[in-house]
């Protein structure tokens, strides 16, 4: 399948490139998205860095059958685009696999789609979604339809684990 993988500046390290390694381990072809195509991304550790594959502006939801959004300061600073907005928010219309971990969910919060799936979060941002109105739990990891969430990087292996099993569940729409 194809994962886009939603980054920009200061995202969390682990959180991107453990699930990033996971999927395309398992054979899933991963595509970077962001502001611009060919931008070198940094983790907020200094551990990991990424290149940009694809700008929001030269993709369509429709050419990806999921969505992962990695945590740290990368969901804050995307949310203020309404380019990267829209894209998570037709993802999430199209019902399509969105594995959100840690920060992560605060795209789904400015996307306004958090309603109606329970999830979990990073402690803050379990908060604000709670304040929002959603249906917020503190726990490892919380598959709800085609939403995968979990709290952070600790969480990392069970996050990884019912990602995976959702898209071997997600029929493939080529």
């Amino acid at each position: 399948m194809r994962i886009a993988c939603v980054l920009a500046n200061g995202f969390e390290d682990s959180e991107f490139k453990e699930p990033y390694d996971a999927f395309r381990a398992a054979g899933q072809e991963v595509t970077i998205v962001g502001l611009e195509a060919g931008a070198q991304l940094e983790g907020s550790k200094g551990k990991v860095r990424a290149t940009v594959d694809k700008s929001f502006k030269d993709i369509s939801p429709d050419d990806f059958e999921a969505l992962l959004i990695p945590g740290g300061f990368s969901p804050d600073r995307l949310r203020a685009h309404d380019e990267a907005v829209s894209f998570v928010k037709s993802i999430m219309r199209k019902g399509k696999p969105v594995f959100a971990i840690c920060h992560g969910p605060q795209l789904l919060l400015t996307a306004d789609e958090y309603k109606g799936h329970r999830m979990t979060a990073w402690k803050t941002v379990l908060g604000d979604l709670k304040k929002a109105g959603a249906d917020v739990v503190d726990q490892e990891v919380v598959v709800d339809k085609n939403l995968v969430t979990s709290r952070m990087p600790a969480d990392i292996p069970a996050f990884v684990r019912e990602s995976l099993k959702l898209l071997q569940a997600t029929p493939a729409r080529r």
